[in-house]
Formats: C-alpha cells, structure tokens, sequence
C-alpha cells in the first residue's frame, strides 16, 4: 500500500508577516543645518547676555584700592614751606572738618580766604588747627575758638592764659597774621622744621620732633586728597 501524502494546494504555504512601523520621509539636510544654526546662535545670545550681566556688574562694584591700608605712609621730601598758594580746596577744607566732627565745620572758606590773603598755604593752617586742639574738640579751644592755641599778652581777652576770639574765623585771622608777619617776614621762618620748635617749644613740655612729624604727615596726606590722617 503506497504513502499517502497530503494534497498540495498553492496557497497553503503563506510566508512570515513583516510589521513595520509607518514610514517616515527622512529629514532633509536643510532642516538639519537649520537647526543646528538656531542653537549656535542661541549659544552665542546667551554668552553675550552673560558678558554683559558681568559688565554691569563690575562698573557698580566700589573702585579696589590701588595699595594695601596696611602699606606704611612714605612721606615725601621737604621743604615743607608754609608759604605759598593753597595746596588743598575748600570743598577738601571742608570735608577734613567734618570727618573729625569740628565745632568749626563749614568753615572752609574762611580758612581759605585767610590763607590767600596772607599768602599762607591752608593745608599748614588746618595741620596746626588737628595736632594743637583736633580741630577745635579738644583742650581749651573749645572755649577760645583759637586754630593755634596763641597765648595771650597782657589786656587780651583770655582763657587760662590763651588769647580767646569771638569766632573761629577771628582765630583762624590770628593765626595766619602771626605765621605770615611775625615768624615769615620778621623772623625769617617759613618750614616747619624751623617754625616748629619756636611755635612750641621742648621747655613747654612739647615733643618737637612728633610736631613736625605730625605737621608733615597731615600736609602730604591732605594734598594727595587722603581725608584721614
């Protein structure tokens, strides 16, 4: 008995489904470039909006000093003469009165005026006016409204043996009127080395050397427009 074999039909064989997923039309090149021109330039706003945040920023910061405030003070070379025209402004007169809280404050004027007329330079002035009395705050200047502290003759208005004013600016004249006519042109001193030990003597228990020094320091610091000595 033969081998029965199952009838062949054409279509019994089916071959194997392919499921793909819908297709897609490949992005053109154009696209692509376009993009990533769109980042680059995105990139390239961002940086420029940074740089220019840091910009502002730095323009609002304070100025950096350009030396330590620990550096030590060089005083500069001499001759230190009180004679000549103003080396500081009145605005610079001013705010020196005002940072040491000066009963004369607002007087700059005053002391620069006098300063001109008896061709004294103000900046010495206002250094005899700190070391004698702090300006004015302390010592018996509050009473007497004298910028050097001038001991007064005989008949004088007086307080404890110092020639009193009846205004700053009165005192301010006094002082100028004696530096220019008694120790400039009668006596023949015009620095501060020679001025000094005269002005305030060692035998009236001064330190003559811390004068000059002290003189020196606030002039230079002042004509280079440091308020605080």
């Amino acid at each position: 008995m033969s081998k029965q074999y199952p009838a062949y039909h054409a279509n019994y064989y089916q071959p194997p489904q392919y499921y793909r997923y819908p297709y897609r039309k490949p992005r053109s090149k154009s696209r692509v470039f376009g993009a990533i021109i769109l980042l680059i330039l995105g990139c390239f706003i961002l940086l420029l909006t940074l740089g220019m945040c840091m910009f502002t920023w730095l323009l609002s910061r304070p100025p950096t000093p350009t030396s330590s405030p620990d550096k030590p003070f060089v005083l500069p070379a001499g001759p230190y003469s009180v004679v000549g025209d103003p080396s500081i402004e009145v605005n610079f007169i001013n705010q020196v009165l005002e940072r040491y809280d000066s009963p004369a404050q607002g007087k700059g004027q005053s002391l620069y005026n006098y300063g001109v007329k008896y061709h004294i330079d103000p900046a010495y002035a206002l250094a005899f006016f700190m070391h004698e009395s702090t300006f004015g705050t302390k010592g018996v200047a509050k009473k007497t409204l004298s910028l050097g502290n001038i001991r007064a003759k005989e008949g004088e208005p007086e307080y404890q043996g110092y020639r009193k004013y009846r205004s700053w600016e009165e005192g301010f004249e006094a002082w100028y009127r004696l530096i220019a006519n008694t120790y400039v042109q009668k006596w023949k001193l015009s620095t501060v080395d020679r001025i000094v030990p005269v002005y305030a003597p060692a035998e009236d228990h001064n330190d003559e050397q811390a004068y000059i020094l002290s003189v020196k320091r606030a002039v230079a610091k002042w004509q280079q427009g440091i308020v605080e000595v």
